[in-house]
């Protein structure tokens, strides 16, 4: 039997594809852009037809409408998060879920073993002449979950882009495929306003010629690339990507020559953007996906030189310990792959790691920059870890430096309107006057 044969005698509806999930089973949901929201969608629709009970969902970064979430769930489903979004916070936050913190780079040996599934829901490209399916958008621990279900439901979709790399399944390994032609997930642009763009300015002066950056989701990350375009011969080795690295790639300014390692390829483990980002990407020799257990590995990041981290964080105290994840003891995101990056930077010769942050939050009312994280805040990365903090008042060098010059320089990146509180706070535990770095 060929493979087209095997792929027409698996090809069922939604409806029946769910039915195969059993009460008690663990659920593992492709991520971000490539979650099967037509397979999502149906698992809760039929959640009471099949008498669902006890289903764990586990996932990481959620952009559908994460229904099994939804108050009254709770009875069929059980999300475990490792990663939070605005659709799962508050399901953990009132004990209708579970947040399981983890590294990016440990989440498929984690499936592999503790978290082991029964049923992986996949989201793939249609076959190609060999019967090969693309994971599209989404490497990372999907390619574990793909591996290590005893069940593999797959929604194929002709819009997904076929992205190159370590990230093919073949229809033989699908027990089950759902043909579906929706549009993928898309992330927006953000809005970059003045103080983001004022933040990316800064961060860009930490970035010289040939540097390999990784960046992460957002307004922030965004606004770094638009101070970028007089560079010359950066690379990419990052856990994501989006849109504006399309940009800096057809100008010439991103091309991967000066990598030591996956040279000439942008290399990441998830991808999330718009069509123009989804179109540049398909069948792109120059775009390389791989399992996050490889992309977010310190031991592989540290193989090319001059890597740059640049990630952004909830609030940063005056020792440089960095909370990226948490409001005090509410979950609100994860760890991801900050600490990946910022450990593989470190190693990297001639890395660097940023945090990068507006100095306020709540429009204004409350400093970022903080005397002590707030009690129960996550200590997402170590006080040792940080080179750099940039606010859009400027940039705080922390690594080499004490105690009291770190504070020192973190109060004068604080929003003007806090300092004064902060330099009182320096001079109760430093037992000395307030004197300006500059």
């Amino acid at each position: 039997m060929d493979w087209q044969e095997r792929y027409g005698d698996r090809i069922c509806t939604a409806e029946e594809a769910v039915s195969h999930i059993q009460s008690g089973n663990r659920v593992v949901v492709a991520h971000a852009c490539s979650e099967p929201v037509v397979l999502t969608d149906a698992l809760v629709q039929y959640a009471e037809k099949y008498s669902y009970e006890n289903v764990e969902i586990v996932h990481m970064v959620p952009m559908g409408k994460a229904g099994y979430c939804k108050p009254g769930m709770e009875k069929h489903f059980r999300h475990n998060g490792l990663f939070l979004g605005a659709s799962t916070r508050d399901a953990v936050a009132e004990g209708r879920g579970d947040y399981t913190p983890v590294f990016f780079s440990e989440i498929p040996e984690l499936i592999r073993t503790k978290l082991r599934p029964d049923v992986a829901l996949l989201q793939v490209s249609e076959p190609d002449e060999h019967g090969y399916c693309s994971l599209g958008l989404s490497c990372d621990y999907t390619w574990e979950g793909a591996k290590s279900a005893a069940i593999r439901i797959a929604q194929m979709n002709k819009e997904m882009p076929r992205v190159l790399g370590d990230n093919f399944i073949h229809v033989s390994e699908i027990d089950y495929i759902v043909p579906e032609d929706v549009k993928i997930i898309q992330l927006q642009p953000p809005k970059i306003g003045e103080v983001q763009k004022k933040i990316g300015e800064n961060v860009a002066s930490l970035i010289k010629d040939r540097d390999c950056l990784q960046l992460g989701i957002g307004a922030i990350p965004d606004a770094v690339l638009l101070f970028l375009k007089d560079k010359k011969d950066l690379g990419i080795h990052s856990e994501m990507f989006s849109d504006g690295v399309v940009e800096l790639i057809e100008k010439g300014v991103i091309t991967n020559k000066y990598k030591q390692i996956d040279k000439d390829k942008c290399v990441a483990t998830f991808l999330m953007g718009t069509d123009r980002l989804y179109d540049f990407v398909n069948n792109n020799p120059m775009v390389c996906m791989k399992p996050v257990d490889y992309v977010n590995d310190p031991r592989v990041i540290c193989q090319n030189d001059n890597v740059v981290s640049v990630n952004s964080c909830v609030e940063v105290d005056l020792m440089g310990q960095v909370c990226s994840e948490s409001v005090g003891l509410k979950q609100i995101s994860g760890i991801g792959g900050q600490v990946d990056f910022v450990r593989g930077a470190n190693l990297s010769k001639g890395g660097r790691t940023i945090m990068a942050m507006p100095a306020t939050a709540a429009k204004g009312t409350v400093s970022k920059i903080v005397p002590l994280l707030t009690p129960g805040a996550a200590v997402t990365t170590s006080r040792c870890d940080v080179d750099y903090v940039v606010t859009e008042y400027g940039i705080a060098q922390l690594h080499g430096n004490t105690l009291k010059e770190r504070a020192r320089q973190l109060i004068e990146i604080a929003a003007p309107e806090f300092q004064e509180e902060l330099k009182a706070e320096f001079e109760k535990r430093f037992y000395c006057k307030w004197v300006s770095c500059s």
